[in-house]
């Protein structure tokens, strides 16, 4: 018998109906969108901010909701409540084509040529895989109806060509983070919140093989000799994965999904990141050449709001990127991105950030951009920004802009480039213009909380002032932060170098 059936038509694929995608999370006494209300773009990230009237119970004299009870009731609660460990499930119709799938790929390898497998596109595969499918279910007497049989179909390219059972999660555009604990678990995040997804993996080494696939595709491995990796998937999410003797519940795989269109600065202000003044005003830093840092705390949107800033750089600039995992995606035309190597079997051939921060200097970039700060790579960043490459821009972790300066002035001395501190000190005054703070707050959604500037030095301290500031003042019965983007209404010390661009009077304006 040859290798596939006969080869059909290129239709039938769009007759192929979605199955297993999770439905919305709910909130607590949150009505219900109407079925004409579409989910705003780019809203897993920056969920809008809803103002809900307070309960009329538990209200102080002062009009203020009295919820230090109920708190420490939940509080209560939680801690009484056995702790025990959820498990992924597969349940109803998902469930039951999962069971005959485990029936139907063993029979169907056995009448498959891989290498021919390989060759061919999702669709056309499952084409070559209909009337094989059909054999394998009369051999094992089961009937399945045409709802049932497109969905089979499906899963089984998925497990051949896919990522098995994660693709229905990375087709799924709510779901913003992926992350499988072993092959029992798999948490995601939708609009912030965490929960278990209905997913499962056959067993470790199913799960491993997965894994396998991600990293080989962007030439990188992993084993016990090498039990961590960063990787990246063909969309640009990002992904990291880390394998037993490390991880001890089996492999776990992170992946942080990016929205399908690009987020631009005003659907930020549009999702409630930020305030109007303060999109102003770091629109006219981006196309000012501001060096900016941007800080923020992991899964705070470093990575969104950077690619939101680039869409402000003159199409005519060259701009290259530097990172670990290539996750960036520029809203510019002239973008040249890299990425760093890591070593071989040998433990020989690395190619770090510093070399590749060094490297680009001699490639004639307007801009250099780097994903994140690690380590001394930060001086030659400094060095770039000081010596012609205005407007480069870097994401760092931390959770204040004063901490950032501080973390900055740390990853220089650790490295083993000798300088005094204050030289350290006083060139990161030279170079960085503004610190952008993001947070990542606990009701879920990413705000933008500090826009502050470097000013310079007095003594041996970098002096900064902060224009634009996030105030918390309370949050409504459902767990939601309300609160205040404040401008300080300071004159903005670089004044300057915006009017240089002729944005000096809508950029005091915004301050002010």
């Amino acid at each position: 018998m040859s290798a596939f059936g006969r080869r059909g038509g290129s239709g039938g694929s769009g007759l192929r109906p979605a199955f297993g995608v999770a439905k919305p999370m709910k909130g607590p006494g949150g009505p219900a969108p109407l079925p004409s209300e579409a989910p705003p773009i780019g809203g897993d990230q920056f969920p809008p901010i809803d103002t809900m009237d307070f309960a009329s119970e538990d209200v102080l004299p002062g009009g203020v909701p009295d919820r230090g009870t109920d708190a420490m009731s939940r509080l209560a609660e939680r801690m009484a409540s056995v702790s025990e460990s959820p498990v992924s499930r597969n349940e109803g119709f998902e469930a039951s084509i999962h069971r005959i799938k485990e029936q139907v790929l063993p029979r169907l390898l056995e009448r498959v040529d891989p290498e021919a497998a390989a060759t061919l596109s999702k669709d056309e595969l499952a084409e070559e895989f209909r009337p094989i499918i059909g054999e394998v279910l009369a051999e094992l007497k089961i009937n399945l109806n045409r709802r049932e049989q497109f969905a089979l179909e499906k899963v089984l390219v998925d497990e051949l060509l896919g990522l098995g059972p994660l693709e229905e999660l990375l087709n799924d555009p709510e779901i913003s983070d992926i992350m499988v604990n072993g092959p029992n678990q798999t948490f995601i995040e939708k609009r912030g919140k965490l929960q278990i997804a209905n997913i499962q993996f056959r067993d470790e080494e199913h799960l491993f093989q997965i894994a396998q696939r991600i990293v080989n595709k962007v030439g990188r491995r992993i084993d016990q000799t090498t039990p961590l990796a960063d990787a990246r998937l063909q969309d640009g999410s990002r992904v990291n994965v880390i394998v037993p003797p490390l991880s001890l519940r089996g492999t776990a795989i992170s992946i942080r999904k990016f929205s399908e269109k690009p987020i631009t600065v005003d659907m930020m202000k549009n999702f409630g990141s930020m305030s109007d003044k303060m999109a102003t005003c770091l629109k006219i830093a981006g196309a000012s050449r501001f060096n900016i840092v941007i800080s923020g705390g992991t899964g705070s949107g470093k990575t969104t709001m950077l690619n939101a800033l680039s869409k402000l750089i003159d199409p005519g600039e060259r701009v290259i990127t530097i990172e670990d995992a290539a996750e960036l995606r520029l809203q510019q035309p002239h973008w040249l991105p890299l990425e760093t190597r890591p070593p071989n079997l040998e433990g020989q051939g690395a190619i770090t950030i510093r070399d590749l921060v060094i490297n680009a200097l001699r490639m004639r970039p307007d801009r250099i951009i780097l994903g994140e700060i690690r380590g001394s790579e930060c001086f030659d960043l400094l060095a770039a920004m000081n010596t012609g490459h205005d407007g480069s821009m870097a994401t760092l972790h931390s959770n204040s802009p004063r901490e950032c300066l501080a973390r900055m002035e740390n990853m220089v001395m650790m490295s083993d480039i000798k300088v005094p501190k204050e030289a350290i000190s006083r060139q990161i005054a030279d170079s960085v213009d503004l610190i952008v703070q993001v947070k990542r707050l606990r009701d879920g959604s990413r705000r933008t909380t500090n826009i502050t500037e470097v000013i310079g030095m007095e003594g041996d301290v970098i002096v900064t002032q902060e224009l634009f500031k996030f105030e918390y003042l309370d949050e409504t019965a459902d767990g939601k932060i309300i609160g205040e983007y404040r401008s300080m209404g300071l004159r903005p010390y670089t004044l300057e170098k915006a009017k240089q661009y002729g944005f000096d009077q809508p950029y005091l304006e915004a301050c002010l």
